[in-house]
Formats: C-alpha cells, structure tokens, sequence
C-alpha cells in the first residue's frame, strides 16, 4: 500500500524558500505515496492557548483537519524557518493548539513519563535558516532542532525524526537555491518509495 504523508509548511508566508522546498518534496513523493498537505499560512486559527491547559478551548475546522491528519499520516514531512533559534511564533501556537493531551500524548497516575499517543510514524523536518548550518549546530546549539526532534515531535511518538539544514538563504545563489529543491525532490522520491513495512521496521 502506499505511503500516507502529510506535508507541513510551517512559515506564515507561502511565497518563500520553504514553499518551494515543500513543492519539490511533494511533487516527488505523489508518484508513489498518498499526500495531504498544510499550509501554515491559509489556516484560520487562533495560536494563543490563553488558559493553557486548564480550559479546553474548542478547535476550529482546521485544526480538527489537521488533527485528523496527523493520525491517519505514517510520515511527516515539516518544513519551517528557523527564526532567533526556534520557529516561527504562529507554528509554535498550531503546535499548543493541536498537540493535546489525549490526542498527542497521556500521563497516567503513577507514571513518571508520558504515553506516546502518536507512535508508529516518522518524520523529516526541513529548516532554513540564515546563518550558516555549522555555526548554528556547532556554537548556537541547533535549539530548534532539539526543540522540535525531542520536545515536541519526538514527545509525541514520532521516530525516528531527521533533520536537513538549508542555508545561509539570504547569501545563497539561483544555483544553490536550486540544489536544494533538488534535495528536497529526491529525499520525497526516496520516502515515499518506502513501503509501509520497511518504515514501521524502522521505528
């Protein structure tokens, strides 16, 4: 059967780099694998949990869709910009609004440690950036990457989740710019031709 993928394109402006990369991988991926795609920027929803979770606030369609998507995906494909170390404030705020308790994870009495509610998935996180990928690992600590593998995606049940750098963007060329949609093509090409088995084996 084929691969069910969701695509995320987390920056709040569709016309930039990580539509593009988002195009490419999707573009590659539908020849072999089922794709549902989201857009940051045409969700209608409001990213301030004011009540925490004290209070549960109703979701809006998208959000529900997008919850919806998130259970029926085997891969995730994320695609964001890396902004002052972390991502965007309005990715952040769809993060606090859909990744619940009871839906994302469950802490039972007793436990020390969360229950997982969507195991059995991977994913791949798409991040550019303007500084350059090794000072960003390498002296800033890549807290993004951290943040996103670990803290959120990784809490949630996804694994394995693989990162891909790309950048610095604001001094790159036409012709990098178009390696890396070349990059992005081949790593959809390259998952969406992994069967279901081969990604659950994986896990």
């Amino acid at each position: 059967m084929p691969k069910h993928i969701l695509i995320l394109n987390g920056h709040p402006d569709r016309n930039r780099l990580c539509g593009a990369l988002a195009d490419a991988y999707q573009n590659a991926a539908a020849e072999r694998a089922e794709i549902q795609r989201f857009d940051l920027a045409d969700m209608q929803f409001n990213a301030n949990l004011s009540q925490g979770y004290a209070e549960e606030a109703p979701l809006e369609p998208d959000l529900l869709s997008f919850q919806q998507a998130l259970r029926d995906c085997d891969h995730l494909l994320l695609v964001a910009p890396v902004w002052w170390g972390s991502v965007p404030a309005r990715l952040k705020g769809l993060f606090d609004r859909t990744l619940l308790p009871g839906f994302a994870f469950r802490y039972e009495a007793g436990q020390t440690l969360q229950e997982k509610l969507l195991r059995g998935k991977n994913a791949e996180v798409f991040l550019t950036l303007d500084t350059p990928p090794w000072y960003f690992r390498w002296f800033q600590k890549a807290p993004a990457v951290y943040q996103l593998n670990h803290a959120t995606l990784g809490f949630c049940g996804f694994k394995p989740v693989t990162t891909t750098l790309f950048g610095p963007v604001i001094k790159s060329s036409a012709k990098q710019r178009e390696q890396w949609l070349q990059q992005a093509a081949s790593k959809g090409r390259k998952i969406a031709s992994e069967s279901k088995r081969t990604a659950a084996h994986s896990m």
